[in-house]
């Protein structure tokens, strides 16, 4: 059976949209990966089973070339008991670290890292939060017994990684899904915000399916009361403090799966978007004095077009149709359809999934990660979705709907996006149950390429093999005054012809993942010169850079810290 794609309406939208020149190969065997997630499937079909596991991408020696590192399972007992956790001693279980070597050649790392955790992982988070130039590491659970449901890795100089969770501060429970750094009080050190799926237990057995002849299914989240969100603010020397009543995050339970900031107001304060499942859809206003207000109500986010709400699970935060303001996309079980929502600049959003065409390609389609990025340079970004449905019976029940699913590439054009996956590469007719989803450059070409974690499965790497005749931009913030990546930065990236491009700096967005903080803009037939305003967070004054195109060019806040810059 191929792929599921509507044909008639999809045959319409790809003639009427721009040639695609993206293509895209799956590089895991030439990368000597030889990672498998391991779902721990029972039959008594445990939540978690179906819900990992993350990716993140970092540079953890400091060699200047991207790592990669994936979350893994445990194993579950059957039945498994309350309080008892997962048993991840089996090499098997590990999350794992593989290094960089060059060539998108990879080599495991783990042991030599400290890294192969405890718990039945699920979610990866990037940040420096120590602010002393090397990429930290944050690891979610779905925990029981002692296993906390974050645990905080304190990289040491590239060397080994340590695990600080006791002495930060952060004592998080439950069951952790995406969490994601962010400066949420402008002060120059980032803050965390951890997401919380549900208040589920091991020894509730809700029976789920058993009525039909198909037997036991995973339960609906539905039967589940929903969990708030943990706010921890950096206090600059290592800890965290948790402010999640104080802020108003824990007034707001939900079901949060997927988490991404954006300053969406412009108002100089990051705000918070949060993907919840079957429950409405969350975004924090950060109000400035170290609140929160919930707001999607009235922004319009909070629900479908007809008032309904749908399954939130990967999220982007970002600006997708070029006017400057970041938009809302969100992605959502199979028959409901993506929700894409443009921001109107004034404080609301409108529910444009239909009008966009994205209503129609996703239709049968399930998606967890996503990320958006120039494949080819030429100017016009692409939004790449991995797809699965989280029910691996889904087709005895709807013989329409498959539970693996290949992925898609939609092409942005104005405010409609036109899916060209069928001309992106035969990875797009291949087919995973993917989860976990992050976007960077792997091979320092300066096109973004894709690492995808596929549940119970090996992951894929989506190698950007385009051949544009467009030149790129690559940019890497050195915060001074500011955070030390430059994390909720503003960049307006100007071209001689009059043509502007807008990113918000970030690790978060996708789906239990992290992403390259680096920025890639594509440039096109540039001519002439290339102008970068950076609006670093906190309403710092901005300042204005000339850019070279073909090479990630370093942009450092001001002089006051240039002595601690590394090659």
């Amino acid at each position: 059976m191929g792929p599921l794609r509507p044909a008639l309406c999809l045959i319409v939208l790809l003639a009427a949209g721009p040639a695609a020149a993206q293509r895209f190969e799956d590089a895991l065997r030439l990368s000597g990966i030889p990672f498998r997630h391991e779902a721990s499937k029972t039959p008594r079909k445990y939540l978690p089973e179906t819900m990992g596991g993350g990716v993140a991408l970092l540079d953890a020696n400091l060699d200047g070339q991207l790592d990669i590192f994936f979350t893994n399972g445990a194993r579950l007992q059957f039945p498994h008991q309350q309080g008892v956790e997962p048993d991840k001693t089996e090499p098997r279980f590990w999350n794992r670290l593989y290094l960089n070597k060059g060539g998108m050649r990879f080599e495991d790392a783990t042991v030599q890292f400290q890294l192969q955790g405890r718990g039945f992982g699920m979610g990866a988070a990037v940040g420096d939060y120590d602010d002393d130039g090397d990429p930290d590491l944050l690891v979610t659970n779905a925990a029981s017994g002692d296993v906390p449901a974050a645990a905080l890795y304190r990289n040491d100089r590239g060397v080994t990684f340590t695990d600080v969770t006791s002495e930060s501060g952060i004592d998080a429970r439950g069951w952790a899904t995406s969490a994601g750094f962010f400066d949420a009080d402008n002060d120059g050190d980032v803050d965390l915000l951890i997401l919380r799926y549900m208040r589920w237990r091991f020894d509730i057995d809700n029976r789920c399916g058993m009525e039909a002849s198909y037997g036991r299914s995973y339960c609906h989240p539905d039967l589940f009361p929903p969990e708030s969100s943990l706010f921890y603010r950096n206090n600059g020397d290592g800890t965290f403090e948790n402010l999640s009543e104080a802020s108003g995050i824990a007034d707001h339970p939900g079901k949060g799966l997927g988490i991404a900031f954006a300053d969406y107001d412009r108002d100089g304060w990051t705000d918070i978007a949060v993907a919840n499942d079957s429950y409405p859809q969350f975004l924090f206003r950060n109000l400035g004095n170290g609140e929160f207000d919930e707001t999607s109500l009235v922004a319009g986010t909070a629900y479908d077009d007809h008032g309904v709400e749908f399954a939130g699970m990967g999220i982007l935060f970002d600006d997708l149709d070029g006017d400057g303001q970041p938009d809302l996309l969100v992605t959502t079980l199979s028959q409901e359809r993506y929700a894409l929502f443009y921001n109107t600049g004034n404080g609301l959003f409108d529910y444009s999934t239909g009008r966009s065409g994205l209503g129609t390609v996703t239709q049968l389609f399930a998606g967890w990660g996503l990320a958006a990025f120039d494949a080819d340079a030429d100017g016009r970004r692409e939004v790449f979705f991995a797809n699965g449905h989280v029910m691996d019976k889904i087709e005895q029940s709807q013989p329409h709907v498959r539970y693996r699913q290949p992925p898609l590439l939609v092409t942005l054009d104005g405010r409609r996006m036109v899916d060209v996956s069928e001309t992106s590469g035969d990875l797009f007719s291949r087919d995973w149950a993917s989860r976990g989803a992050a976007v960077g450059d792997l091979d320092g070409n300066g096109l973004p390429d894709l690492v995808v974690s596929n549940l119970d499965g090996v992951p894929y790497l989506a190698m950007n093999t385009s051949s544009p005749d467009s030149a790129w931009v690559g940019v890497k913030l050195h915060g001074c005054d500011s955070n030390r990546e430059g994390i909720g930065a503003r960049l307006v990236l100007e071209q001689a012809s009059g043509q502007k491009q807008y990113r918000t700096v970030t690790r978060s967005g996708s789906y239990l993942s992290s992403r390259d903080p680096r920025v890639f803009f594509g440039a096109g037939q540039a001519s002439g010169g290339i102008q970068l305003r950076v609006e670093w967070p906190g309403g710092k004054a901005a300042r204005t850079y000339s850019l070279e195109t073909g090479r990630v060019n370093l942009v450092v806040e001001n002089s006051s810290c240039t002595g601690e810059l590394r090659e």
